[in-house]
């Protein structure tokens, strides 16, 4: 019998070869007699099916869980775990994969442009399902041929806030304002004024630190630093870390925060666990802030920017911003670029000053 563990799963997995191809599949069970029951139900399943010319079939939900768990150990493992929550969100889960169509792939990718997620993530979800199909195709079960809907990544400038828009955008998100849709501040819950007080400060942490959305979102209280004043920011996309200093106004955040922490988390969700990618209220603050083509992402964009804007490099930018690639960060580059022609700008009009001066003199 092959029933093996796999990571920290409490469930049992079924593992063989036939002709080959090798099988594996989650049993659901933690039942090591129950998941060896399965393991020779599957293996008759498939010699009969082999012979019979039948490949077996696989919900696109499981394909998808079978490619990510592929990939444990990766650095890439738990970016795909954050897009299979999209993905299975708007594709239908139960659907055996032979059955997904090229149409439901556009619907995917149509309902996250309505959604204003960028071209980037799109490609990214796109890939997740385009990975699952294809390992499911190795490992011998059936799939359709579909076509995958392309997505152009264009040339784009930088989309940053200003000083203005930024307080827009905090206005929007004050935990004490009043409008439509809200109650009176004396009448809210308990949980309702945290979720409100929470979207404030972390658009202030991101703004101010320049992290990404998930890096401030999951981050635990055992990374602060509230004495030195400094973040030991994990960077799970890049699988490095980095120590921010705080500005004055993210270490009033957080030593506010850290008064009333029930929760290892910075931002826990209302069981006590990491907030995970709860983004909705942000986005609506967005949009009755009026930003027209602001993400959340730009809230980062603006951290680089201005820091640019101000005299650092860009090879400071992308240890700021953790980049594993330089290029990442040369999006950057012409803000650098006209802060350098500016300084130039200024030094020819003190040779110009000088030599004017100098020929007056010489004239009298």
């Amino acid at each position: 019998m092959s029933v093996v563990k796999r990571g920290n799963s409490p469930y049992w997995y079924v593992q063989f070869q036939f002709n080959g191809q090798t099988f594996i599949r989650s049993t659901r069970t933690a039942d090591k007699r129950a998941a060896e029951r399965l393991e020779a139900d599957w293996r008759a399943k498939v010699h009969s099916e082999q012979y019979l010319g039948q490949k077996q079939r696989i919900s696109v939900d499981e394909a998808i869980k079978l490619f990510i768990d592929s990939k444990r150990g990766t650095p890439n493992f738990r970016n795909l775990e954050s897009f299979r929550r999209s993905v299975i969100a708007r594709l239908p889960g139960k659907k055996s994969i032979d059955e997904l169509t090229t149409q439901d792939l556009e619907r995917l990718k149509q309902q996250r442009q309505a959604e204003d997620v960028s071209p980037q993530t799109i490609k990214h979800c796109l890939n997740l399902v385009r990975g699952a199909w294809k390992h499911a195709r190795s490992l011998g079960y059936r799939t359709a041929d579909i076509t995958f809907p392309t997505v152009k990544i264009g040339k784009y400038m930088v989309r940053y806030l200003n000083d203005a828009e930024e307080h827009r955008l905090l206005d929007a998100l004050n935990p004490h304002r009043s409008g439509r849709g809200l109650k009176l501040l004396k009448e809210r819950d308990e949980e309702m004024q945290r979720n409100l007080q929470d979207a404030h400060d972390l658009v202030v942490l991101l703004l101010d630190t320049g992290a990404r959305y998930s890096e401030i979102a999951n981050i635990e209280w055992s990374r602060i630093d509230l004495d030195r004043r400094e973040i030991r920011l994990w960077r799970p996309k890049v699988q490095n870390e980095a120590v921010l200093c705080m500005s004055d106004r993210a270490f009033e955040v957080l030593a506010r925060r850290s008064r009333v922490a029930t929760s290892n988390w910075v931002f826990a969700n209302r069981n006590g666990g990491p907030r995970g990618y709860a983004s909705q209220s942000i986005r609506k603050a967005i949009r009755n802030a009026g930003l027209e083509g602001v993400r959340i992402h730009t809230l980062r964009h603006t951290h680089a920017t201005r820091l640019v804007q101000n005299g650092l490099s860009i090879y400071e930018v992308r240890e700021i911003l953790g980049h594993s690639d330089i290029k990442t960060t040369m999006r950057y580059a012409h803000l650098e670029n006209r802060h350098v022609t500016a300084k130039a700008r200024d030094v020819i009009n003190r040779l110009n000053a000088g030599t004017s001066g100098g020929n007056e003199e010489s004239s009298r």
